[in-house]
């Protein structure tokens, strides 16, 4: 802070008559103002800088720089790059309307999809390898990458605004702005067909509308009051839309809404009602919850709208789902199973057959327990006359007709057509498994113990109950009656005396997931005909069903949010969450031998570790002040802590939500998960920047009503100094981008040498670096 600032004791100033005003109603310290600065007294150029006209040229020429160095050669590299193999992939599926799965929302790839589109892409190239040649096959790449490349310029002036809205001056803006626009990561991740420009770019949207909406606080439920909080919900649900960490912006206003709530609730400063309480809590429900869920919901309908052709999504889903796809094999191949059809089963995951041999189980096993010597049920991976099994109704049916079908439910026997033997399970160990049932088979003939041949065929995905049992799409648990078992297998195979075959046993859990089997084929019906010749009226519609839109939607984010879960191998460049902000590694995106050229996605060193300051010094000023407060001292003028309580504060709190939850995922992580929160980190380091310059901000900034008392007001007086300053930093931060353009661009080609000396922390694994050798 500047020579100014001294330690001091409250004295609030009377009431003034100004044009300025702020109206008295959140906290006290936000309505006193004890330094007074006359715009009169600041320089021309501060004065022409913070103007509307100087702000427009400032803005504008930030703007231009990131579109030219957004766009700048952004044809090359000609071929697919890092992730470009998936989500170029997934524009494609939404041109050829393919059903595709992925853990991330739809939003950003259908706006790839309809940018591929646009410039006439075909959706035939399906972008399968890093490297592969957008040139030979004739794909307008450019095009797609155009997309994010706008966003991601875009993203600076928003950031800009950010700060302007907040009641900083232009040069501390465009400071904020500069750390943003001259950052290797954020322009190479803008530069390629990858999701984090959209979500980084809806995400700054988010915050800036929250901030607008803030500022229309004293005039609540006003037109202007409901437009940005509307607005914020959109955007909001934008990001969450974009990209499945896009939910954080949802938490990290969700924190924010929760102190405003907080201190409406607060009966001693305003002595407002519970019913006014009621009514901002359910304006901010309505349109910070509800309102975000539809727009979000939304995009999911145009997904499936979209996505109407069998794809490489298909084996991901339910059979229910499935079938809701034209061209889908299941929904043209299945058939409904009638009693008495002579079937085979395979176990969903494993792919296994349902097996049996005459062979037996050994009288004893290698741990001593006793076997019942049963005729062995295994698993088998090929198919042969060994798997056939006839379906055996226990209740009475009718000669011909629908009735014979077997339905959800149904109650039945599985006869081993070899062997003429009928399925069984008891509460004898399993061989690899002692916790879980055996199975065995039973003579047919022989009746005594019947009841523990007795199956229940449970269709999985809650379908009704009287819903037909069918082939290739009918997914379902084979239920044990009297124990309640539920046939199961897994990988582990058994000893040479079961031929190294896979155990098939009772898991006493019938909730368990990996339990499912579905019918592979009808070998025949009880005349040994083949399916196919029975009545046409009795094969499947081969029409797409329906299937309500809620049951497809729950059905997605449940699967999303098990395979991003589910992303735990290694991968060589990935990195915790504690490097992050330090850039202690980066990503390798793309490589060319032939001219030793490459991508690897690395942040500005200077701005990133300029940020980490930033938020160290802002820590270090709010425990201060809390300190100092704490003996009766007051070393900040209200205005200024209220600045850095409730919008530096703020930031924080976007940086922190966007940050924290990292630490406690043990998914595959990578330092582009930071890019939020790097942004974030740039709005405080321009406010810390603020502090450090000035005793002064613009105060106040909110909108004002009739109810407002009339307060002086200041102005952000940074001087000559501040502009002096940003030029200078903003001159050295773009120095360093250009050092470490040929990483982000991917050109020039560099020598070994050259490779070595843009190695700025060894910790970065560079490509074709030059062996280090030593003088004899």
């Amino acid at each position: 802070m500047s020579s100014k600032g001294k330690l001091r004791q409250r004295n609030p100033q009377p009431e003034a008559s100004t044009s300025n005003y702020e109206y008295d109603q959140v906290q006290e310290d936000e309505h006193h103002a004890d330094i007074y600065t006359s715009p009169k007294s600041r320089s021309g150029i501060e004065k022409f800088f913070e103007g509307s006209q100087g702000s427009i040229i400032v803005v504008s020429a930030l703007t231009a720089l990131a579109f030219a160095l957004r766009f700048y050669k952004i044809s090359h590299p000609d071929q697919v790059v890092f992730d470009e193999v998936h989500f170029g992939k997934f524009a494609a599926y939404y041109i050829t309307h393919q059903y595709y799965f992925d853990v991330h929302p739809p939003l950003a790839k259908m706006l790839f999809g309809l940018a591929g589109w646009f410039v006439g892409f075909d959706g035939s190239f399906l972008f399968e390898n890093i490297g592969d040649s957008y040139i030979t096959n004739n794909v307008p790449y450019v095009g797609m990458r155009a997309l994010p490349a706008v966003l991601g310029s875009l993203t600076v002036p928003v950031v800009y605004a950010i700060m302007k809205e907040s009641g900083f001056s232009t040069v501390i803006a465009a400071f904020s702005a500069s750390l943003i626009l001259f950052d290797n990561a954020h322009v190479a991740q803008s530069r390629l067909i990858l999701l984090d420009a959209a979500l980084i770019f809806f995400m700054s949207l988010t915050i800036y509308s929250y901030v607008k909406f803030r500022k229309y606080r004293y005039m609540e439920f006003t037109l202007e009051w409901w437009t940005w909080l509307l607005m914020t919900g959109f955007w909001m649900a934008c990001t969450w839309a974009s990209k499945v960490n896009g939910i954080l912006t949802v938490f990290c206003v969700g924190v924010a809404v929760l102190f405003d709530l907080w201190d409406i609730l607060d009966v001693r400063k305003e002595g407002h009602t519970m019913d006014y309480f009621y009514s901002h809590f359910l304006a901010r429900a309505g349109g910070l919850i509800l309102w975000p869920f539809i727009v979000y919901l939304s995009f999911f309908w145009i997904h499936f709208r979209v996505l109407t052709q069998s794809g490489p999504g298909d084996t991901f889903m339910s059979p229910a789902f499935q079938e809701t796809l034209a061209g889908n094999e299941l929904l043209m191949s299945s058939h409904d199973i009638y009693y008495y059809d002579i079937l085979t089963f395979r176990h969903k995951d494993t792919k296994v057959f349902l097996h049996s041999h005459p062979d037996r189980y050994p009288l004893q096993y290698e741990d001593g327990r006793v076997s019942s010597q049963g005729q062995q049920v295994t698993g088998y991976g090929h198919n042969d006359t060994n798997n056939h099994w006839r379906i055996i109704p226990t209740k009475s049916l009718p000669e011909t007709g629908r009735g014979r079908i077997v339905r959800n439910n149904d109650v039945v026997q599985l006869l081993h057509m070899p062997t003429n033997t009928l399925l069984l399970t008891h509460d004898v160990a399993s061989p690899l498994m002692p916790t879980n049932q055996e199975f065995t088979t039973w003579a047919r003939d022989d009746y005594t113990r019947h009841n523990d041949t007795l199956f229940k065929i449970q269709l999985a995905w809650d379908a009704p109950e009287n819903e037909p049992f069918k082939s290739k799409s009918g997914y379902f648990k084979l239920i044990h009656v009297p124990t309640k078992v539920a046939m199961w297998t897994h990988p582990k195979t058994l000893p040479d005396w079961a031929f190294k075959q896979q155990e098939i046993n009772g898991n006493k859990n019938p909730s368990e997931r990996s339990a499912i089997w579905y019918v592979e084929d009808i070998i025949a019906d009880q005349y040994n005909d083949e399916p196919a010749d029975r009545d046409e009226d009795q094969r499947p519609v081969k029409v797409p069903k329906s299937m309500n839109f809620f049951k497809k939607y729950i059905e997605l984010q449940l699967l999303m949010f098990q395979h991003n879960a589910g992303l735990t191998a290694s991968h060589p460049y990935a990195s915790g969450p504690l490097n992050w902000p330090f850039m202690i590694s980066g990503i390798s995106f793309w490589t060319d031998n032939d001219t030793q050229k490459q991508i690897y996605l690395v942040g500005n060193i200077i701005g990133w570790w300029t940020c980490v300051v930033g938020l160290s010094v802002f820590v270090g000023i709010i425990a201060a002040d809390l300190l100092a407060r704490r003996r009766a001292m007051d070393p900040i003028p209200d205005s200024v802590r209220n600045r850095l309580w409730n919008n530096t504060g703020f930031f924080l709190i976007v940086w922190g939500v966007h940050y924290a939850p990292f630490f406690l995922m043990n998914r595959q992580l990578f330092v582009h998960h930071y890019l939020p929160s790097h942004l974030a980190s740039a709005l405080i380091a321009g406010s810390v920047l603020n502090f450090i310059l000035s005793d002064t901000i613009n105060y106040p900034i909110s909108y004002a009503t009739s109810k407002t008392r009339l307060r002086p007001s200041q102005y952000a007086d940074t001087g000559f100094k501040g502009l002096a300053t940003v030029l200078g930093y903003g001159l050295v931060l773009f120095m360093m981008f250009i050092y470490i353009a040929p990483l982000t661009y991917g050109t020039p080609g560099l020598t070994g040498e050259q490779v070595n000396s843009k190695r700025l922390l060894s910790t970065w694994t560079l490509h074709f670096a030059a062996k280090k050798t030593h003088d004899s």
